[in-house]
């Protein structure tokens, strides 16, 4: 039997997130005040009192959201984890987990991340949506056939259960795609409200950036595996693992497969750290048998 400790990504975010922890825990003040260093602004009052307009602007929304996953997993005293996830962004918060990342690397590393992001987003005007009760097969054969049609990018970007997926791409590349999905059945293909199309071809500017960061960080060997997003299975050498957290920037977030290899490797118990229960939900749509908790 094997404990897996999942981390969640972009969407999670709420106003007041943190507070509570920053108040009741005086470890989880100081990681937040050294997060405020680092980043060089106060990101621990944008959290606590911020809008929730303020909270979506992404070089403070992925900050916050890996800021309060660290700090929550580190309110539980004995975590011993046997295997890590993070969903999109939630990597770099399962690296820290298993400690093939430091807090402080991670932290830039995010940092840098969402800034290169909001710069691919405002050079291709792109986005994203959601797609309920189709088949995997049938969501990338309609987003195939739209760009051998089209000319426009739009790719499957995040299996998070069976039967819920999100294709991203150029902005009629994804209009013309959700209508076909619904003419194939979906229940629903619905719009994101995001700034642009994450997992797809059209971060590839972010992508460079990332990488060139990404080589420059010394990253050691994990305490246990990493099941990474691009890959949807365990990890456990460092090279390997800067190469698939670069590739993550284009590729498909496979929540999904990467569930089912955890629980196919001995997972039955799946403790979510950071805010919401998003994966909670998932783990559960994947596999009812499990048994989920979250710390937040």
């Amino acid at each position: 039997m094997a404990h897996a400790y999942l981390f969640p990504g972009q969407g999670s975010q709420f106003s007041g997130m943190g507070k509570n922890l920053y108040g009741s825990n005086s470890s989880s003040k100081e990681l937040f005040e050294q997060a405020n260093e680092i980043l060089g602004f106060r990101i621990s009052d944008i959290m606590f009192t911020g809008s929730d307009e303020d909270l979506k602007q992404t070089n403070v929304t992925q900050p916050a959201v890996f800021i309060h996953s660290i700090a929550a997993f580190k309110t539980i005293a004995d975590a011993k984890p046997d295997m890590v996830a993070g969903h999109s962004l939630g990597e770099f918060s399962a690296l820290v987990a298993n400690h093939a990342l430091s807090f402080e690397s991670a932290l830039m590393l995010v940092s840098i991340r969402a800034q290169a992001m909001q710069r691919a987003c405002e050079m291709n005007p792109s986005t994203m949506a959601a797609v309920l009760a189709l088949t995997d097969n049938q969501v990338e054969e309609i987003c195939e056939s739209v760009m051998r049609e089209t000319g426009e990018v739009v790719v499957a970007a995040n299996y998070n259960c069976p039967g819920q997926l999100v294709i991203s791409g150029s902005i009629k590349g994804i209009e013309v795609a959700c209508e076909r999905m619904k003419e194939a059945g979906a229940r629903r293909a619905l719009v994101l409200p995001v700034g642009g199309a994450f997992h797809s071809p059209l971060m590839m500017p972010a992508k460079e950036e990332l990488a060139a960061a990404i080589d420059a960080t010394h990253f050691n060997e994990p305490i246990c595996p990493v099941y990474q997003n691009v890959v949807g299975k365990a990890v456990t050498d460092p090279a390997a693992i800067k190469r698939n957290l670069i590739d993550q920037l284009t590729g498909a977030v496979r929540w999904t497969q990467s569930v089912e290899s955890m629980i196919a490797d001995g997972a039955t118990k799946f403790t979510e750290a950071g805010p919401g229960k998003v994966l909670q939900g998932l783990v559960m749509k994947i596999n009812k048998e499990m048994v989920v908790d979250g710390v937040s």
